[in-house]
């Protein structure tokens, strides 16, 4: 999943700031509640700034408590929301909760909250480099609620108030996560490369770095930087979870199980932190550590989200009932606002599993179109959180799951060649031969799993599109076998055309040979371009033929 995969904005805009106070240990304990937001120890700052409120109820400490509250991986917007109010009562004309009151309707969707925000630095009088940053910081909190221009403006303006003593480090690393948000990685970098020398923890600096590199796809620069974030704090739980993602991406499913338990030692028991453990390790195709992981904070937890996460939990192990349940109960609790187009696909898919076992003709149909309405509206928003034809083909072909393959025929070379894989799954070689030794043995559910690994390590590389197809269609799927032969044809670089001359001409006749009684117009287009790349090739010949008298 796109969206849990590669940390977006919201999860690394972390902020800080810096208070005066004539108690030196109070100010240390402020401190301490600041680095806990920052390491994704949010149980240990609710209990800081808990804290700090019993000794002193001022209006910026029930800023603080409320701020922990939007900072946390999925905000708890009626917390933040009552301990802004308190910190209003406290100090009517408070700047701090009056931003962070317009940052809750920022983050329902009301953008009529930058105008707000605009107005409460105007009322400031613009002198306090405070209220430019946590201005700013607002605007740059919601992936896709966000005003980064106006961001940046806020920011360079406390970087200037603040030039006077001292620029903190985070409002450098704020300033590169809102050019992030406006997608202008340079600068962004640039700001980043500011605040590596003022931050007292560079593990901070060195991660947000990491990600910036993972969100440009530059993935060996990345490793480097989330390496370096690592070394030189062991215990900031957050470069764990950047390598996770790293580490996801590259198929290494036990290496991001391992970063995932290091970050769950390094951060706490906060159950919204736990929430995004569970998301993390059903990203990691980990279900049973999601679904344990979720299981034992469900009920500690009151965002609806918890109702998604299971549904996609049940949607994987083809609980399609319960996944509906689940989901039923997300879209009734959650803001309207919070029900994303991916959202809309999986209920799409989760209709097409039930169409699957449904007798009753009309209950069929009306589920059946259901499917094709909801799956439309996450593929025209041009949403990538799963791969929606490939998904339904598979729930419609019957699916190649893990259990299926273990059932499968194996032999002395599947098993040799497992342990190789087992060993280093990044091991490009090996997988080329366990898929092969799968295909040898007719074991099509193995070949189409091993050829996925293979693509998920080479995605440039076409013949594994190919010969996923291949697989697919001898085990019976013949619409996953088309997406994977189209896929195939997209992939295939204009100077590869001739490497691949013959492949080609099969794999443009496959998909003509699928298509002829579905979409005629499309098969004779697909044949006529097999017989341009071979017009020997007599399979094609015969259905040209066929489809043109």
């Amino acid at each position: 999943m796109k969206d849990i995969m590669i940390m977006n904005v919201k999860k690394i805009a972390l902020g800080a700031s810096v208070v005066f106070f004539t108690n030196f240990a109070f100010a240390q304990t402020l401190q301490d509640g600041i680095n806990s937001i920052d390491s994704d120890k949010f149980a240990a700052a609710k209990t800081n700034f808990t804290s700090m409120i019993a000794k002193e109820p001022t209006a910026e400490n029930y800023f603080y408590l409320g701020n922990t509250f939007l900072r946390q991986s999925e905000p708890d917007f009626v917390a933040a929301t009552e301990n802004f109010n308190k910190g209003l009562a406290a100090d009517k004309k408070s700047y701090l909760n009056q931003i962070g009151l317009a940052a809750v309707k920022l983050g329902k969707g009301d953008k009529s909250a930058i105008a707000e925000i605009q107005k409460v630095v105007a009322d400031s009088r613009e002198k306090d480099a405070e209220v430019f940053f946590r201005a700013a910081e607002a605007l740059t909190l919601f992936e896709k609620n966000n005003a980064p221009d106006l961001a940046i403006q806020f920011l360079n303006k406390a970087i200037e108030r603040a030039s006077r003593k001292e620029v903190p480090a985070y409002y450098y690393y704020t300033l590169g996560d809102a050019y992030r948000l406006k997608k202008v990685p340079g600068d962004a970098m640039t700001a980043y490369d500011n605040a590596l020398p003022l931050a007292k923890n560079k593990a901070s600096v060195y991660t947000r770095i990491g990600t910036l590199w993972m969100a440009a796809q530059q993935w060996q620069q990345a490793k480097t930087s989330i390496e370096k974030a690592i070394s030189t704090d062991p215990t900031y739980a957050p470069a764990y979870k950047a390598l996770a993602a790293y580490d996801i991406k590259y198929q290494e499913n036990a290496k991001a199980t391992q970063d995932l338990i290091n970050y769950t030692k390094y951060a706490d028991e906060d159950p919204y932190t736990q929430l995004e453990i569970a998301k993390l390790y059903f990203t990691n195709e980990d279900y049973a550590n999601s679904k344990m992981t979720l299981d034992k904070i469900f009920d500690k937890v009151d965002d609806p989200i918890k109702f998604k996460l299971r549904a996609y939990v049940n949607y994987a192990d083809g609980q399609y009932a319960e996944a509906k349940q689940n989901m039923d109960s997300f879209v009734s609790k959650a803001e309207k606002s919070r029900v994303q187009p991916a959202d809309q696909g999986l209920m799409g898919l989760i209709a097409a599993g039930l169409a699957k076992t449904e007798t009753d003709a009309n209950k069929k149909a009306a589920l059946q179109a259901e499917s094709q309405q909801k799956i439309a509206l996450a593929k025209a928003a041009k949403d990538e959180t799963m791969k929606w034809d490939m998904e339904l083909a598979k729930i419609n072909g019957g699916g190649a799951s893990q259990a299926s393959v273990d059932a499968g025929p194996t032999s002395p070379e599947i098993e040799s060649f497992k342990k190789l894989v087992a060993a280093n799954a990044q091991d490009s070689d090996a997988l080329y031969k366990l898929a092969n030794a799968y295909q040898d043995a007719k074991n099509w559910n193995g070949a189409v799993l091993t050829w996925q690994k293979m693509i998920g390590l080479l995605p440039d590389w076409a013949p594994a599109y190919y010969s996923q197809g291949y697989a697919y269609q001898q085990a019976g799927n013949n619409d996953a076998a088309k997406i994977s032969y189209e896929k195939f044809i997209a992939t295939v670089k204009p100077a590869e055309v001739e490497a691949n001359k013959q492949t080609l001409a099969y794999a443009y006749f496959a998909v003509a040979y699928l298509e002829k009684d579905k979409d005629l117009a499309k098969a004779k287009d697909y044949v006529a371009k097999s017989l341009q790349l071979d017009p020997s090739y007599q399979d094609a010949v015969k259905l040209n033929a066929e489809i043109n008298k």
